[in-house]
């Protein structure tokens, strides 16, 4: 966009944009599923709002202007990538947790997880920090690949961000009835692929807390028994890289017990946060007795693990604020 000869004021913009930072990254989140490319498009958007600010009139909010920029920035960007998925998406559960998994070739786009500190609101508001997590929650996120990038648009602009319809339709460019329209399809089409998507009733902070620390003592030290106890009858368990999932404790825990829990002291893992969930940053012991960065899981709780994401990306690990290897000791992370 031409911005004439007006240089923008470097302290203004940044006084008037930079506290939307954040929220914008988690909305070319949702729109992208890739932590990587939200944080590039954010970094586009503000260099777009910075050329063309000398320009801005006034006419819409400063946040809504930019969440313009975003939205548009994101549909671009849509045009030349193929849809983000978890192993569910790509077929049936397997059904035989001692045979090897299938993996993905490159072909497959995978989800990213969103590390909290990167989007959490400021608010002191339960109600907000609440919605906000439920705006990014995995399942709600792997959803919304599905559709086609400008009803994705439209139902995160309305649905979770409640921008009114006619602001709507003028970020995008269209008509109301044009908005209206999109979101009816996209609230019929989210309704097809997750009736109830992710929607388990959340326990309480502490409860949380001591499920994660109990997931965490189970690998660490290869309890089998442990982690059976913690999985739900229902929980599901999916791991990036392989095409192969499974759903239910009668297969999900043979799995983990047969290929992926090891010996007591195979694995170290730090507590986080992801998505609105409890997530933690696996590594894993190589021939040299090091702990190499393996990847990021995230755990949906309701009276028990209900499904566990394992993202097998070790840049993930430093993406979420943690060391490539080595990382501190339980009792070292403790003092």
């Amino acid at each position: 966009m031409d911005t004439g000869d007006a240089v923008p004021d470097s302290g203004e913009f940044i006084h008037r944009t930079e506290m939307f930072r954040r929220e914008l990254l988690a909305h070319c989140y949702r729109m992208l599923g890739s932590v990587d490319e939200a944080e590039d498009l954010v970094q586009e958007t503000y260099l777009r709002a910075w050329r063309s600010f000398g320009a801005f009139e006034g006419r819409s909010s400063v946040r809504t202007w930019l969440y313009q920029i975003a939205t548009n920035a994101c549909l671009t960007a849509l045009r030349h990538s193929g849809r983000r998925v978890l192993p569910s998406g790509l077929g049936a559960p397997g059904d035989d947790p001692y045979a090897p998994v299938t993996m993905a070739g490159p072909e497959v786009s995978w989800l990213q997880p969103v590390p909290d500190a990167r989007v959490a609101v400021d608010s002191d508001d339960p109600a907000v920090i609440a919605a906000s997590r439920e705006g990014l929650r995995l399942a709600l996120i792997a959803s919304l690949q599905y559709l086609p990038p400008r009803q994705r648009a439209v139902l995160i602009l309305r649905e979770v961000l409640a921008f009114p319809a006619a602001e709507v339709a003028e970020l995008l460019g269209t008509s109301i009835a044009a908005v209206k329209s999109s979101l009816q399809r996209a609230r019929a089409r989210l309704e097809q692929l997750a009736p109830a998507a992710d929607q388990v009733a959340e326990p309480s902070e502490p409860t949380v807390r001591a499920l994660l620390d109990q997931y965490i003592a189970a690998f660490e030290n290869a309890d089998a028994a442990a982690i059976t106890r913690l999985l739900r009858d229902d929980a599901t368990l999916e791991m990036t890289t392989a095409r192969t999932w499974f759903a239910g404790r009668r297969t999900c825990a043979p799995y983990i017990v047969a290929q992926a829990l090891g010996r007591p002291g195979d694995w170290r893992m730090l507590p986080t946060s992801a998505n609105g969930q409890p997530a933690v940053a696996a590594y894993l012991r190589d021939g040299d007795g090091r702990y190499q960065a393996f990847g990021i899981s995230v755990l949906t709780m309701s009276e028990g693990i209900a499904r566990i994401v394992v993202f097998g990306d070790p840049g993930l690990v430093t993406t979420f604020g943690f060391a490539e290897s080595d990382p501190p000791s339980p009792v070292a992370s403790e003092s």
